[in-house]
């Protein structure tokens, strides 16, 4: 019988099993899933990181947009002017900004449509400069051609205020010039029987004779002479028939009056004041008037 060791008895007995190998095919197959999962996520990766740009980068340009816009807003209410066509224009603009604001510019397509609005907002705004421009010119020339004018308007009307000074002051020397002027003024107390009387207790009238002067600028044609009789007390002597004249803006009481037709030659005239009140002693003043000027003066004593 042999003799065998244990060892030897296991290498002989036992069972080696065959190594079981992983299909080609397969490991290419992951390793393709592998590379496409990581191509995917790294496309992913960039894409978000793009589309984050893009936000931020759309958010900002927004916001700059809408910056300017409510700039132009500004802009149009600066240009607002006294022309209310021109104002209603402008108002319609602002509008116009305001609506466009309200809207959700949130992609590239609309913030191109903002950008492609403010463009034109911005051209139309420069011809609405261009008119205010224009007008504000022609409302310079318009200022300075009514300066202009008021200037002139001043001259024409100091030299009227000096014409028309000039013009009053020669009419006044005119009228001066035609004034009527009494010469030979006689003043005598007359009795019933108009005789010549200094005695008061006699006296039935006082009679006023004068002689109107020659003047070849007075007015020819009618005119009317009054007579005021003062007593030494200074009471004016009246009558039933006598009333009032205008003299140097006032009305003053007459004692008598006569219309005489004068021809601008010396003209002999008489008045009488019939007595109608009692009289007292002393100097009587007379004075003649007419057309408003005082054209002579005398007086007589009675006792």
């Amino acid at each position: 019988m042999e003799n065998t060791t244990p060892g030897e008895n296991e290498r002989k007995y036992s069972y080696e099993e065959p190594e079981k190998k992983v299909p080609v095919s397969l490991v290419a197959a992951i390793i393709i899933l592998s590379i496409v999962a990581i191509i995917l996520a790294v496309k992913l990766y960039v894409d978000n990181k793009h589309n984050k740009e893009n936000i931020t980068l759309i958010e900002g340009e927004k916001t700059q947009l809408e910056g300017e816009l409510n700039g132009l807003i500004v802009e149009y209410d600066s240009l607002k002017t006294k022309a209310d066509t021109l104002d209603s224009q402008l108002s319609a603009e602002q509008d116009r900004i305001i609506k466009l604001l309200e809207v959700n510019a949130s992609n590239a397509t609309k913030i191109k449509m903002y950008r492609s609005e403010l463009e034109t907002l911005r051209k139309v705004m420069k011809s609405y400069i261009v008119q205010i421009d224009s007008l504000n010119t022609r409302n310079q020339m318009l200022t300075s051609e009514n300066m202009q004018v008021k200037a002139e308007l001043g001259k024409i009307s100091t030299d009227y205020e000096q014409l028309s000074q000039k013009s009053e002051e020669l009419s006044t020397k005119v009228k001066i010039a035609q004034k009527l002027n009494a010469k030979n003024i006689a003043i005598q107390g007359q009795n019933k029987s108009s005789k010549p009387t200094e005695k008061i207790k006699k006296l039935e009238k006082i009679k006023v004779c004068c002689t109107l002067r020659e003047n070849s600028v007075a007015i020819a044609g009618k005119k009317m002479i009054y007579v005021q009789i003062i007593r030494p007390d200074d009471v004016i002597l009246s009558s039933p028939s006598a009333g009032t004249f205008d003299y140097e803006g006032n009305a003053i009481v007459y004692s008598a009056k006569r219309e005489v037709e004068y021809e601008n030659a010396d003209i002999d005239m008489c008045i009488f004041w019939d007595k109608t009140e009692e009289l007292v002693a002393g100097t009587y003043l007379v004075k003649l008037y007419a057309e408003g000027y005082q054209i002579g003066s005398g007086s007589v004593i009675l006792k």
